[in-house]
């Protein structure tokens, strides 16, 4: 599945109506969660019945395109389903559904009616009850190459600087590259952010960082503003593309770094960490998360589905501890940075100790534990839209 954004270029006017489509959305979205609150022994299809006494009830709900309706109550079934899912794995955090809030980003997502693209395919145009009209799209992708059968979806995204639509296109993506006969293991770290097996190094970005004094200052002077005031709209809005900008560097690096480690080696082997147990960690868990171990790990292993590259996660314990020579264990505290074995004499930099036994490791599961870079991967929408189970029982066939 394939996932091409453009940003929309309209009028003043035209973006307000997006912004009623999207807040008509949230409340389908909402009012449905509500539903299966009051009634907990209902399915997905009872919600997506629901929509048509919400587009009776409301005159504004029935302006919202059919399939957009569905959409909406699908979304809130997939946090219903999840919900369920975590608790049958018994997992500590059950994530029980919430509703959505009027927030800076938020959108709206059609099927296969309520929009059309020109001849050209550089312009769309929405043609639901809210009367959106015709937008210019500004992007890379070319979508003559694909037929409109294959577009599966189409999501209007509200972001603080513009408007966005997102197309799901059906195809699956593979592309062929040499074989390299060459095998990694990554060491993640925040001095550096990662450490591979050979002994090379990439700086950590720290983004976050170097954006912090600004973003200090804005929110101070929000802060100072008074609630309500169009000088405290101008600034929350500086404030959320300050944040945009340092989300979509971060992203950038990872996107970029991960490719490169991926088509230059035939094996990459990394640690499964626990990145939701180490931001616990109240002195680590800013540069944690801007470090953005997680977003590297997801990207690694799609482009390892995309390349046919093996990605192995080995289980990261002792793997710092262990000689990478000799095997035996070195007790050492996360302040000692150079390896030194006292068994067999053998000295190496912390972190390339640990790639290499990570690499050690990835080799002898490989077969065993297999890839984590298996089924589709939605990296671009910021919600997710995967279709669970249904929760009907399954039809007989009719011979």
């Amino acid at each position: 599945m394939l996932v091409f954004e453009a940003k929309l270029e309209g009028l003043k006017e035209q973006y307000g109506k997006l912004d009623d489509a999207i807040r008509t959305a949230r409340f389908v979205r909402n009012s449905c969660l509500r539903y299966w609150m009051d009634n907990r022994d209902i399915g997905r299809y009872d919600l997506s019945a629901y929509c048509a006494v919400l587009a009776k009830e409301f005159d504004w709900a029935s302006k919202l395109n059919s399939m957009a309706r569905q959409a909406s109550a699908e979304r809130a079934w997939s946090a219903i389903a999840r919900f369920f899912d975590n608790c049958k794995k018994n997992k500590p955090q059950k994530g029980y559904p919430r509703f959505k809030k009027e927030q800076t980003h938020g959108s709206v997502e059609y099927k296969t009616t309520g929009w059309k693209l020109s001849d050209c395919r550089r312009y769309i145009t929405f043609s639901d009850g809210f009367g959106a009209g015709t937008f210019k799209m500004w992007g890379t992708r070319d979508l003559h190459f694909y037929p409109l059968k294959q577009i599966k979806r189409v999501r209007v995204v509200r972001r603080a600087d513009g408007y966005y639509t997102q197309f799901c296109i059906d195809q699956e993506r593979l592309e062929k590259r040499e074989p390299t006969s060459k095998t990694i293991g990554l060491d993640v770290g925040l001095t550096h952010f990662y450490t591979d097996s050979d002994g090379h190094k990439v700086e950590n970005p720290r983004h976050l960082r170097k954006s912090e004094k600004s973003l200090k200052r804005l929110s101070r002077r929000m802060s100072k503003t008074q609630k309500g005031s169009k000088n405290r709209a101008k600034l929350r809005n500086k404030l959320a593309r300050k944040h945009l900008k340092v989300s979509r560097q971060r992203k950038d690096f990872v996107v970029k770094l991960a490719r490169c480690v991926v088509q230059s080696n035939d094996l990459v082997a990394y640690e499964d960490l626990k990145v939701r147990n180490l931001v616990r960690n109240r002195h680590l868990a800013k540069s944690i998360s801007d470090a953005a171990w997680t977003a590297f790990r997801t990207w690694m292993e799609y482009f390892g589905k995309v390349f046919g590259v093996v990605t192995v996660a080995v289980p990261p314990h002792y793997t710092s501890q262990n000689c990478s020579h000799c095997g035996q264990v070195v007790k050492k505290t996360l302040s000692v940075r150079t390896h030194i074995c006292h068994h067999c004499g053998h000295t190496q930099d912390r972190d390339w100790n640990a790639a290499r036994n990570i690499l050690l490791k990835g080799l002898s599961t490989v077969g065993h534990i297999g890839t984590h870079a298996s089924g589709d991967i939605d990296l671009c929408f910021g919600e997710e839209t995967s279709q669970s189970k249904p929760s009907r029982g399954k039809r007989k066939s009719k011979k």
